[in-house]
């Protein structure tokens, strides 16, 4: 397809947060969540009893400690005083019950993770699968918008962040709360009046971490949103080095990168500041409180009102009460990132899909198996626009028998390459329809609407893998003999054993250990294993010498006898003996015939034609 024709990428995508903008919809995001997590509702539960009873039994421990505090006090004091001995049959009880108690907690808490791991890993797995899915059934104009990057950080980054969140911060907040009740309870247990010392600072504890919360929220948006554009530009980038190098294009990339990248850290830096700040700020009220503790403390064991070891007991609580609230101001800024990453896999997972399948698919083959279709293909009033505000092709009608070689051309924008792809329903029609032997495109299921077709593009894709494998593509089901036998055909065969392996050669990830014109081939060959019923030649020729293409030349006379062919040339002289060629301009067809009655019309084809013998001239 033509760049002119193409709607316009845009990095980091449609849908997500502008720069300033807070997360949409907390409550919705979570709500959402919890319906995912809704099938492992006896996993969370039986890992939040855990967790809970493991916190529980913990909170136990320093009041139990106490006990053998004051036991050995009094043992001193007896026996400072004559009147008595230290009871260690007694001490001893106490510790040995201490030792269960942590050890039955420590059993707790390895049952808590291996459940809330298996959780994680599990809504993880879903989460990836549902977006690889969904992938397959978005239509390409959504890729036409979005950055390759920003899906690919949706599907690893986001979802990475909300299963740490599932596998860590979720049992902690349960812990933390469990911890905050517990210390609560027993501080009450021992003394009152120290209890209220401790909690009076609490307030302003409070008011300063809202209002920390409230500030993080709208960073951590913002840090998940320029996470994907970086990856987004790495993506691109790294995909296009060759032409960035060849266009001497470093310092401009590594400006606009630095721009991106001081993007997400400022982002990152402000939201990690404020999440920062929250425990210095807590800690330091909590050892205000903690102060006034020990001096209330110190009064009443003056006064007999406690014993020591409940004032050993109560200080522990108290040196320890500001951990779970740490804790639950740290979980609030993971939540706050957590939901930013959800909204953005659940934004991705909630958008419009391509239109659905019939209910009633027209049949491409019989009971035996034995192809339907002929390849007759019909165009009617078809109008469309990757923008529907700008259509670019306007009125396109044409009826092509079956069996015959169309050729397509015209300059640069004209949608020669699109029209190929509404026939292959990559994108829908603003009007208009397409027909099949006679049956309206949309009454196939689009994976046999496609199976009909086969294309070699003017990219050419390979995928890292061996040679073989890359040709099998074509068809998945071919012997080693079937797909050795294409490539003889497509005259590709020769060069493929002169490969260090053969047809065992490996293809790297992009292709780079053979040549633009060797990869051509290939795609032409695994073409030829398709065997379609209608193919599609997309500048298939343009990337390989004069001599080669000959060689292509005949080896497709052969594979478009019988089928009807479309060929998307630049230069026509590729394209005279064409049953029927159309001449596009601007979205319309301006001529069709033969190339004879073309030149003879000495019309826009005849310039078309002449200027590229003046261009070579």
């Amino acid at each position: 397809m033509t760049q002119n024709n193409k709607a316009p990428r845009r990095m980091g995508g449609h849908g997500m947060r502008g720069t300033g903008e807070k997360a949409r919809d907390f409550g919705g995001t979570m709500k959402q969540l919890m319906k995912t997590l809704r099938p492992y509702s006896v996993m969370m539960f039986f890992g939040i009893l855990f967790a809970a009873a493991a916190t529980a039994l913990t909170v136990l421990g320093p009041r139990v400690l106490g006990k053998a505090t004051t036991a050995l006090a009094e043992g001193f004091l007896a026996k400072a005083t004559g009147t008595g001995s230290i009871d260690f049959d007694r001490i001893a009880r106490i510790l040995i019950f201490l030792l269960c108690l942590y050890c039955v907690s420590a059993l707790f808490h390895y049952f808590q993770n291996w459940l809330m791991s298996g959780v994680a890993q599990k809504v993880s797995y879903n989460l990836r699968r549902a977006l690889a899915e969904k992938i397959d059934r978005l239509p390409f104009s959504y890729f036409d918008t979005h950055s390759h990057g920003d899906v690919l950080s949706r599907v690893t980054n986001d979802v990475d962040t909300v299963s740490q969140t599932l596998n860590q911060s979720l049992a902690q907040i349960i812990t933390s709360l469990v911890q905050l009740v517990g210390f609560t309870i027993m501080m009450l247990s021992i003394s009152w009046q120290m209890t209220l010392m401790a909690f009076c600072v609490l307030p302003i504890s409070a008011i300063l971490v809202m209002q920390i919360v409230k500030h993080s929220q709208k960073f951590f948006a913002r840090q998940q949103q320029a996470l994907g554009e970086v990856n987004g530009y790495i993506e691109e980038r790294y995909s296009g080095h060759l032409v960035m190098k060849a266009f001497s294009a470093e310092e401009r990339s590594i400006a606009e990168f630095s721009q991106a990248n001081q993007g997400l850290y400022d982002s990152a830096w402000k939201s990690q500041f404020l999440s920062g700040m929250m425990q210095p700020i807590t800690t330091f009220i909590g050892n205000l409180g903690y102060v006034g503790v020990c001096i209330l403390g110190g009064w009443l064991a003056i006064r007999g009102a406690i014993e020591i070891g409940d004032i050993q007991a109560f200080i522990q609580y108290v040196r320890n009460f500001n951990q779970p609230i740490n804790q639950l101001t740290q979980s609030m800024n993971v939540l706050q990132s957590t939901a930013a990453a959800a909204e953005r896999v659940f934004e991705f997972l909630n958008e419009t899909e391509e239109v659905a399948e019939t209910t009633n698919p027209r049949p491409i083959q019989d009971s035996q198996g034995r192809s339907l279709i002929q390849g007759q293909v019909t165009f009617e009033n078809v109008r469309f626009g990757y923008n529907p505000n700008k259509i670019i092709i306007h009125d396109f009608s044409m009826y092509i028998q079956a069996g015959k070689k169309v050729a397509i051309v015209g300059p640069t924008g004209a949608g020669k390459t699109t029209i190929v792809k509404l026939l292959m329903r990559f994108y829908e029609l603003n009007g208009g329809t397409i027909y099949v032997d006679g049956a309206d495109i949309r009454d196939y299921r689009r994976g046999d609407l496609r199976s009909l077709f086969g294309m070699v593009l003017q990219d050419a894709w390979l995928f890292n893998g061996t040679v073989m494998e890359n040709l099998r593509y074509g068809r998945l089901d071919a012997t080693d003999e079937e797909v050795i036998q294409a490539a003889k055909a497509a005259h590709v065969d020769h060069f493929i054993r002169t490969l260090d392996h053969g047809y065992q050669t490996m293809i790297n990830e992009d292709s780079s250990n053979i040549s633009q014109g060797q990869r051509q081939l290939l795609t032409i060959a695994r073409a030829f294993l398709a065997d379609p019923k209608i193919l599609i030649l997309d500048e298939a020729t343009s990337s390989v010498d004069t001599r080669t293409e000959i060689l292509i030349q005949k080896g497709m006379e052969s594979l478009m006898q019988g089928r009807t062919s479309f060929i998307i040339a630049h230069r026509l002289s590729t394209i005279r003996d064409a049953d029927l060629i159309l001449v596009m301009k601007e979205g319309d067809i301006v001529e069709a015939g033969t190339h004879d009655s073309l030149m003879a019309d000495q019309g826009f084809y005849a310039s078309l034609y002449n200027s590229q013998f003046e261009d070579c001239a």
